[in-house]
């Protein structure tokens, strides 16, 4: 029955999404006939009444769902590349994209040398929660990007939507779609790049964005390779256990639109509760068997912002899965794994990358 009331649910997410977007923008009209089908051939093991119910179903926020991002198109190319700095091994460009009709500033490296055949492996690298008024794309995880670079990765910083100069509002990362339809157009934009191999790009997240690049893996699960740093907020009932002691958030001040919508969903669902259809299909970790690439988890034992428990529970899931997968546990570096720690990790990161983005 739970699995005949999800798929009921499933389809209402096609009667709303048709209310509130194929109205308003016809390029969403390919994802909603595509969930249509699959659902249809699906429908047949529902009683006809149960099949009946569906029309009446409303779903408001439809498009946070794993099944909707899956089937909404993402389709995006690189802007201009205005080049920022000469580095010995390669060159960064600020450059830009678009996602749903927004422009997205981002900070693009290309490495030096000869091009591998194919073009160079990619990784979308997303970042963690800073106050969107004060974020600058050339003053952030500077670090982090030059050491991908240097080992031979084309690296996309991208600036989601409303930090820094981006265009739209910063709506956060837990309760919207908004950050991963901008990974995933990102995502696109490097495989239509002429000096990027397609095949070969993965994700990186930090902090908030653990929840972005995992939700973003749930809905392309043939990405081959993600890299999570101090993750947060995986099952949502994880936020519940463990919280989050973030004491550099700032609510936005001007942004009753986004206040509203957050209002509107928990009036609707309210918070997670694991047994409720709509936030079951939410949920990454609800997908992890369909994933087809690996991922890599890094927490430090002191991070007093996001507890490990958050990369400890879900490398539990993954060992319930095929997924290839791995967590690596520091002693030190706190939030953002500095110090020695930071070395540790980073050669971690760059040995996986090279074993599941290379040739």
């Amino acid at each position: 029955m739970e699995k005949k009331l999800i798929l009921i649910i499933l389809l209402g997410v096609v009667t709303t999404t048709a209310i509130v977007f194929l109205l308003n923008n016809k390029k969403f009209e390919p994802a909603l006939s595509q969930t249509l089908n699959a659902l249809s051939n699906s429908s047949n093991s529902l009683e006809n009444e149960e099949v009946s119910l569906y029309p009446r179903v409303i779903m408001p926020f439809a498009d946070l769902t794993i099944p909707y991002l899956r089937t909404r198109e993402y389709e995006s190319h690189l802007g201009e590349l205005e080049k920022y700095q000469d580095h010995a091994t390669y060159t960064s460009y600020l450059t830009s994209y678009d996602s749903d009709d927004l422009k997205i500033k981002g900070l693009l490296t290309q490495p030096k040398g000869e091009m591998p055949a194919g073009g160079w492996p990619a990784i979308v690298f997303v970042h963690g929660y800073i106050p969107p008024t004060i974020y600058k794309t050339t003053e952030k995880y500077v670090e982090y990007v030059d050491n991908l670079a240097r080992n031979g990765f084309v690296v996309f910083k991208i600036d989601l939507r409303g930090n820094g100069e981006s265009e739209g509002t910063p709506s956060g990362a837990y309760f919207s779609g908004d950050y991963i339809v901008d990974t995933l157009n990102a995502y696109t934009a490097l495989q239509h790049t002429e000096f990027v191999n397609p095949s070969r790009i993965g994700l990186w997240g930090h902090s908030m964005a653990g929840n972005v690049v995992l939700r973003s893996f749930a809905a392309k699960p043939e990405i081959p390779a993600v890299v999570i740093w101090a993750g947060a907020v995986y099952s949502y009932g994880d936020q519940l256990k463990y919280g989050i002691n973030d004491n550099s958030y700032r609510p936005p001040t001007n942004n009753a639109e986004q206040q509203n919508k957050r209002k509107q969903l928990m009036e609707q669902y309210g918070q997670f509760v694991v047994d409720s259809p709509f936030w079951k299909l939410v949920a990454p970790t609800n997908y992890l068997n369909d994933l087809k690439g690996s991922i890599q988890l890094n927490h430090a034992t002191d991070d007093t912002v996001v507890n490990i428990g958050y990369s400890r529970d879900l490398n539990s899931l993954l060992d319930q899965t095929t997924v290839p997968h791995e967590l690596n546990e520091y002693p030190s570096g706190g939030h953002n794994i500095t110090g020695a720690s930071f070395s540790k990790a980073m050669s971690n990161t760059v040995r996986f990358y090279k074993q599941h983005l290379a040739e």
